[in-house]
C-alpha cells in the first residue's frame, strides 16, 4: 500500500505493537483458551467440591487471601447458598483468561483470573475464578458469581 492509506495502516500497526509490548512489559498477558493445566485443574477441583458440598475442603485448600476475607463458616455459607440457588453446573464456556504479575495490592504476585459464561440447573451466570500462586501452587483467592437467579 502506498500513500496516505498505507501510512495510516503502518501507524496503526506500530501503535498496536507498541501497546502490546507495553502490556507484556507490565506482566499482563491475556489468553483465550491458553489456561495453564494446573489452573484448569484447580478450577475443576473447586467446581467438583462445591457440587459435592465439600465446602470445608474448598476453604482448607484456598489461598491466604480467601481465608483473610472470610471465616470457614462464612465461606461455607456463601458456597452453600450459591449451590442451593443455582443448582448443578450444566456447562460453561470460557469468556476470558488473564494472567497478571502484580507488584502490590491484594493480588500481589502471580495471579490468573478466569471468567466463564455458565449454565446451571436454575439459571445462567458469569463465574469468575481468581487464583494466585503461593509456594509454587495455584490456589483459589476469589470466586464471584453474577446471576439474576441469585436475587
Amino acid at each position: 500500500m502506498r500513500g496516505e492509506a498505507g501510512d495510516r495502516l503502518r501507524s496503526r500497526l506500530i501503535c498496536g505493537l507498541a501497546a502490546l509490548t507495553l502490556l507484556q512489559g507490565c506482566g499482563l498477558k491475556t489468553s483465550v483458551g491458553g489456561i495453564p493445566t494446573e489452573v484448569e485443574s484447580v478450577i475443576g477441583t473447586v467446581t467438583e467440591d462445591i457440587a459435592q458440598e465439600r465446602y470445608d475442603k474448598v476453604y482448607r485448600e484456598s489461598s491466604e487471601l480467601w481465608k483473610h476475607d472470610a471465616t470457614q463458616e462464612q465461606s461455607a455459607e456463601v458456597l452453600k447458598t450459591l449451590h442451593a440457588r443455582l443448582g448443578k453446573l450444566e456447562s460453561r464456556t470460557l469468556h476470558s483468561a488473564t494472567e497478571q504479575q502484580n507488584s502490590g495490592g491484594a493480588l500481589k504476585g502471580h495471579a490468573y483470573i478466569v471468567t466463564y459464561q455458565s449454565k446451571f440447573e436454575r439459571g445462567q451466570a458469569m463465574e469468575t475464578f481468581t487464583l494466585i500462586e503461593e509456594n509454587g501452587h495455584w490456589l483459589l483467592a476469589r470466586y464471584l458469581v453474577n446471576s439474576t437467579s441469585l436475587k
